[in-house]
């Protein structure tokens, strides 16, 4: 056992040499069929989660090598500011607005009972999925075990966190092997992003295991076609990370009483008020921008959705 978790965990410059493989043309599409390496995960994860080895080793000779997965991934230009202002505005629109207003009217029953169960608000997970999808519009088209493959055993060199970022998706390809024999599903019907999120709420295999919930009551999880099983496995998913309604910071001082500051390119910075539970929702994307988009689309969600049920 602990020599496959250390595979898992392995460092890209620690691992095993790579088989060598020659640039594929345009027209070639290249598999890890032979690559020792995957070969060797394929083992270590059998072992690890008690999977028959040559189950394993038949998925992964199924897992293509993705260019563009490696293209997108590439680090982004040293030194530029970013622009919390062109951020938004990419994601507080009247489409996600009124996408948003669509979902929580017909699934009133849901949120409300996450809101109950889990402490999150509706405007919380309305937030996440327009961010993520704009419910379901945007679910990503490329094969999960591609990408996920890709980025075990190509990730860019260049990349100052590549070390860390191989170890983390050779866990997640473990996490959806796993995924898809629980499901009894064929591990290539998977399709998501470009970094192998999955369904509406663009869940990673791992949160998908840990987090998601069947919130419809009919004995299976679908977080591309249940909309209660989404809202559930999001409020679900911030519960875990601790979000609390109605809570103070512990000097006993207001949520917006904190601050943090988002760039706007050469124009003066904002400073945009934060709680404990804006740090919460940064567990679902490591990034100041991406919780103030959540929050800022919720809250205009939200205020639409007061609107109709007045003029109603």
């Amino acid at each position: 056992m602990l020599f496959a978790a250390s595979l898992l965990q392995m460092p890209a410059n620690a691992a095993p040499k790579k088989a060598k493989r020659v640039k594929p043309a345009t027209s070639h599409v290249v598999s890890y069929a032979k690559n020792a390496e995957a070969m060797q995960l394929a083992d270590a994860i059998a072992e690890q989660e008690n999977l028959d080895v040559k189950w394993v080793r038949a998925q992964m000779r199924e897992a293509k090598f993705l260019p563009r997965v490696v293209k997108l991934m590439q680090p982004g230009p040293v030194g530029g500011k970013k622009n919390w202002a062109l951020y938004r505005s990419r994601f507080v629109t009247p489409l996600h607005v009124d996408a948003g207003v669509a979902f929580w009217q017909a699934n009133k029953e849901a949120l409300q009972r996450a809101e109950v169960e889990y402490g999150v608000p509706p405007s919380i997970v309305l937030g996440i999925l327009g961010v993520e999808t704009i419910y379901g519009r945007n679910t990503g088209s490329f094969r999960v075990l591609d990408a996920l493959a890709t980025l075990s055993f190509d990730y860019p060199i260049e990349h100052p966190r590549r070390e860390a970022r191989v170890a983390y998706f050779r866990g997640e390809l473990a996490q959806l092997l796993v995924l898809a024999k629980q499901m009894s599903r064929e591990p290539t019907s998977y399709k998501g992003s470009y970094a192998g999120a999955m369904g509406w709420p663009q869940f990673m295999p791992s949160s998908w295991r840990k987090h998601a919930v069947d919130f419809d009551g009919d004995g299976k999880i679908d977080l591309w076609q249940s909309q209660s099983d989404m809202v559930g496995s999001i409020a679900n998913y911030f519960k875990a990370y601790g979000y609390k309604p109605n809570v103070t910071s512990r000097a006993g001082l207001t949520f917006q009483q904190a601050m943090v500051e988002l760039e706007n390119g050469e124009d003066a910075v904002t400073q945009y008020p934060v709680d404990d539970n804006f740090f919460v929702i940064t567990k679902y994307n490591n990034s100041y921008y991406y919780a103030a988009a959540v929050l800022d689309l919720g809250t205009a969600i939200e205020a639409q959705m007061k609107d109709v049920n007045a003029k109603n």
